[in-house]
């Protein structure tokens, strides 16, 4: 039964495994919104409500994870659940942020598959895009509200914007641009690049945390030579001995071996999340490897955007119309190779992100109050603030605009869009209450437009 303390003026007794296993496994079903919406909603969670991390806490391990490449809502996930409960803390909130998705996205993409354009999919899906703009939109204001703490900050934030909008500036060039900033802001303004804003700010406003400001790191997180070797050691197996055995069963040139080398990849260039690497996964799944169309990746798009878990899980999606597409279990056996495909991109996706916060988090959890190392993070959250009001921006003109600029503006989609904000933000109406009315209001409107036509 997971408890959500009443009292904001003592600190919450101890969060057992168990505890923490269940609301893992209920966000892995409820984590919609990309990765902008679901930081948003452990922050809410985590932070606010059940006061697992405090502010500060939470804020420097976003940090963490925005540097990284890789999912940064499923490794915010690992990093909590490691600070929380170690090492099977951390694999059992990553694993769980992460295996709803693709459970889910391999039920839908069979469904894509087999039956096409179905009216009530397409219905269902023009309701919840205009809610996901929302959910990112109202996500933006709410870490914006609580990084962007002083106006340096903010125009960090407001100049990420225009580089990425404007100038196509790669992620990884602005990261490295607003870390440089805050390495230099913490020579010359070492106060305006604080992580989390002013001390003590979290409990002014939610009370005393579990992992608290000043809580010492536990042993697990202290860092260790030996630990890290051993955790390398044992990441390198699991991937390595994955790729001997789908190469010794099926050989170097094999769909699945080629789909382990390559998620592999672009696991390690995903700076700036799902839509940085994109160009990348498009460019080797449609154009090298022929794994599935271009129509189909905007469609696998629009799926990973409208589920539960990160937004780059578009991969099983890849992975799974690259299994059917090829065959390569035979004609009679396409779901099975369907979801071999998906499985295998998805493992090698995020393979490297539990190692890089296993191997990491101890030295980020070692220089918490050391502004040298914290002021370069807390600069970079600026710019991300920007990016994900950029992510906004892409989302509105593609729900607004499917059709490009000259194409006819969808009024219904904005309304939805907008009534989906006024609730999250006015309202405090729950997201995954949010997503479900505008997804209903969606199908009725298109069954609508069916009848009369």
């Amino acid at each position: 039964m997971t408890s959500i303390p009443s009292d904001n003026t003592k600190k919450p007794d101890a969060v057992p495994f168990f505890e923490a296993f269940v609301y893992w496994l209920k966000l892995g079903f409820i984590s919609f919104g990309g990765p902008a919406g679901q930081i948003s909603m452990m922050h809410q969670e985590l932070v606010e409500k059940r006061r697992w991390i405090s502010e500060h806490r939470f804020l420097h391990a976003l940090n963490y994870t925005m540097v990284l490449p890789g999912p940064e809502a499923q490794q915010l996930a690992t990093y909590i659940g490691w600070l929380m409960h170690g090492v099977w803390g951390g694999i059992a909130a990553g694993i769980l942020f992460v295996l709803p998705s693709l459970f889910i996205l391999i039920t839908l993409t069979w469904i894509y598959l087999t039956y096409g354009d179905v009216t009530a999919i397409q219905g269902i899906l023009y309701g919840i895009k205009p809610a996901v703009t929302a959910i990112v939109v109202f996500a933006a204001f709410r870490i914006g509200s609580r990084a962007l703490k002083n106006n340096i900050l903010r125009a960090m934030a407001v100049l990420a914007f225009i580089a990425i909008t404007y100038f196509k500036i790669p992620f990884p060039y602005i990261v490295l641009m607003a870390g440089i900033i805050g390495y230099a802001g913490s020579h010359f303004a070492p106060e305006k690049f604080i992580a989390g804003g002013h001390h003590g700010s979290s409990k002014d406003s939610y009370g005393p945390a579990i992992i608290d400001d000043e809580t010492p790191a536990p042993d697990h997180a202290r860092f260790r030579w030996s630990r890290f070797i051993l955790y390398l050691i044992i990441g390198l197996i699991i991937g390595g001995g994955v790729m001997a055995m789908l190469t010794a069963t099926y050989g170097w040139e094999h769909t699945l071996t080629q789909m382990g080398w390559f998620f592999t990849k672009a696991a390690l260039v995903t700076f700036g999340g799902a839509y940085a690497v994109l160009p990348y996964v498009y460019q080797g799944g449609v154009d090298h490897y022929a794994w599935l169309t271009g129509t189909q990746m905007i469609d696998g798009l629009a799926l990973g955007e409208t589920t539960p878990g990160p937004l780059i899980m578009v991969v099983a999606f890849v992975g799974f119309v690259g299994g059917w597409t090829k065959e390569f279990f035979g004609s009679d056996s396409l779901l099975l190779a369907g979801a071999a495909g998906a499985s295998v991109a998805t493992l090698f996706t995020f393979l490297p992100s539990f190692l890089f916060i296993l191997l990491g988090g101890p030295v980020v959890e070692a220089t918490r109050g050391d502004v040298k190392f914290t002021a370069p993070l807390t600069g970079i959250t600026a710019a991300v603030v920007g990016v994900v009001l950029n992510l906004a921006v892409f989302f509105a003109y593609h729900v607004l605009w499917p059709q490009g600029l000259e194409s006819t503006f969808e009024w219904f989609a904005a309304l939805i869009g907008v009534a989906a904000f006024v609730a999250l933000f006015r309202y405090k109406v729950g997201i995954v209450t949010v997503i479900g009315s505008c997804a209903a209001i969606g199908l009725a409107y298109s069954l609508l437009l069916q009848n009369l036509s």
